[in-house]
């Protein structure tokens, strides 16, 4: 039971990421930063990054 507790608190922690990323990116920063270098700023990315190994890891634990 621990282990499904542990992968839904994952999951939402990664869900949240993801999202904070999506709203970093399209932040006036964030788009000022994509338009420059051609790609999402670094906040944003690794919003992203963390976000998706966090959701894996909770689908991974929610499933297993």
């Amino acid at each position: 039971m621990k282990q499904r507790q542990l992968g839904i608190i994952l999951l939402v922690i990664g869900l949240g990421l993801l999202f904070w990323g999506y709203s970093e990116s399209g932040s006036l920063s964030g788009r000022l930063s994509s338009a420059l270098s051609g790609s999402p700023g670094d906040r944003a990315m690794i919003m992203y990054i963390t976000g998706g190994v966090f959701t894996v890891l909770g689908l991974f634990k929610l499933f297993k």
